[in-house]
């Protein structure tokens, strides 16, 4: 004590006092999810296989159990592995797990603008506005219907022109597809033979065919952007492909500014711009913004259900019992005199099982789109702390054995009950669930059954190689899922 002096003593005493009294006022943290042990800068890179995440995160979840942290480079990752774990985070905790993660590239891309990547008061303003315009314009309404009846009647001569040549049905699927959201976005449809049409439908195909091949260069790109943004690759070529997209969006939008009519309007886009107008001071409506919404209405509106399509149409070529039950309940309910119609989803039990099935099987979007914790927030006994980006998984939802048996097998009987009526299931989520859910499933819904029943009415498919050859895995993205290429010839009924 005489050593270090009474005042050294007592200033120690009260710098303990004050630092016992902060750790006394401060909220115990506690331990935060566990997981492999990251390499300083790298992270868990080695530990995953880019062409294959969730096969990757399968093995890790084995150890650490339904909720895992990972590094993406320097970047935490906490991952939900299941349905009670994601349902707990997403529903129960609904509002703590609203926000949006932000990937690298997605910012780059995106700039945190729009609906699906936006946060905070700009994605509820948003959204809040995309989904009662969207309404207003007939979504989840008799009009809405009625185009998409339009549009499948449309889609179905086409293929009816093809005079039962093989072909792969992807370019006209996607051509019907982009119309039902051009006409609720732009205000009209494309003829498809359209010169601006067909060069943003090559855009689209463009971006996916990137998506598509550069696996890898996705991976290290949200592992380490500063450095990819200095070296030359596919990478570079994909964000020129957005750019594209972007101006093709952002001069339709100039060309609606130019004409608009705030007496009378026509579309989507022209209730934006009566928005900002109204509300010159509201940051949240700008042309930016309306821009990257119309991207985010535009690619999710096209890309989900058009490779749903297509996927669906392969399943059936491997499956033709599954297709002639689907045609035996067609003629049965809606016959061949009249489109189908969205009252008869409840009479059509197999093909609507059917319909679910494929979305089930094909796992679009296995990873789901990345979430973010809005505040400090404690889940099962583990603290994740605000900001944290959350991977609440849907593969091991959607391929969960107790709820579906033999989930890596192609069967309408997941959604069946023993006589034959229609079973739901809590663990059908493909447009993810809880408070991010997908603004647009219940347009995609819709276009999924009319486009699909319409074609069946119609046609009998035909395969161009021996069933026992077609090979309906999927082919692995970064982000998603597809049907791997085929060709098929449409045989009129």
């Amino acid at each position: 004590m005489e050593f270090l002096g009474w005042p050294t003593v007592l200033l120690l005493v009260c710098i303990s006092c004050l630092l016992i009294a902060a750790w006394r006022s401060t909220p115990r943290r506690g331990k935060e999810p566990p997981g492999p042990t990251p390499i300083p800068i790298i992270g868990n890179v080695f530990q995953l296989n880019p062409r294959n995440l969730m096969e990757s995160f399968k093995e890790i979840s084995k150890k650490y159990g339904p909720i895992f942290t990972i590094h993406l480079g320097p970047k935490k990752v906490v991952v939900l592995y299941g349905y009670d774990i994601v349902k707990e985070a997403l529903i129960d905790n609904g509002e703590a797990f609203s926000g949006r993660g932000i990937l690298p590239l997605t910012e780059k891309l995106f700039k945190g603008t729009g609906i699906v990547t936006s946060n905070g008061e700009t994605w509820r303003q948003l959204r809040r506005f995309a989904l009662t315009t969207l309404r207003d314009f007939g979504m989840g309404k008799k009009g809405i219907e009625e185009r998409i009846q339009e549009e499948a009647h449309f889609l179905v001569e086409r293929i009816r022109n093809t005079h039962e040549k093989p072909f792969n049905p992807g370019k006209f699927i996607t051509h019907a597809v982009s119309n039902i959201i051009c006409s609720i976005v732009f205000g009209d449809r494309f003829d498809y033979e359209d010169k601006k049409f067909l060069d943003l439908i090559v855009m689209l195909e463009e971006n996916e065919k990137y998506q598509t091949g550069i696996q890898i260069q996705v991976c290290l790109y949200n592992f380490f952007p500063t450095i990819m943004d200095y070296l030359p690759g596919p990478h570079k070529m994909m964000i020129k492909s957005f750019e594209k997209v972007d101006a093709f969006i952002t001069e339709i939008v100039r060309r609606h500014q130019e004409s608009f009519d705030p007496s009378c309007p026509r579309d989507f886009t022209d209730a934006f711009i009566n928005k900002m107008q109204q509300e010159k001071g509201n940051s949240h409506f700008t042309v930016e913004s309306l821009t990257r919404t119309t991207i985010d209405l535009f690619l999710a509106g096209t890309g989900t259900t058009s490779t749903t399509l297509r996927y669906g149409l392969l399943i059936l070529l491997k499956h033709p019992e599954v297709e002639e039950k689907i045609h035996k309940e067609i003629d049965r309910v809606v016959g061949r005199d009249r489109s189908p119609c969205m009252a008869d989803r409840s009479q059509l039990p197999y093909t609507d099982a059917v319909i679910h099935e494929i979305q089930r099987f094909i796992d679009f979007l296995p990873l789901n789109v990345p979430h973010a914790v809005t505040k400090d927030t404690m889940l099962r006994d583990y603290f994740i702390p605000k900001d944290t980006l959350i991977f609440p998984l849907l593969s091991p939802i959607l391929q969960d054995c107790k709820e579906f048996p033999n989930p890596e097998k192609f069967d309408p009987g997941h959604f069946l009950n023993a006589n034959g009526t229609f079973r739901k299931s809590d663990y059908f989520m493909p447009f993810s669930t809880g408070k991010r859910i997908c603004a647009g499933e219940g347009l995609a819904r819709m276009e999924i059954f009319l486009f699909l029943t319409s074609i069946l009415q119609n046609f009998t498919l035909k395969p161009v190689v021996d069933r026992k050859d077609i090979d309906i895995s999927p082919l692995i993205t970064t982000f998603a899922n597809g049907p791997r290429p085929y060709e098929v010839s449409f045989i009129p009924r």
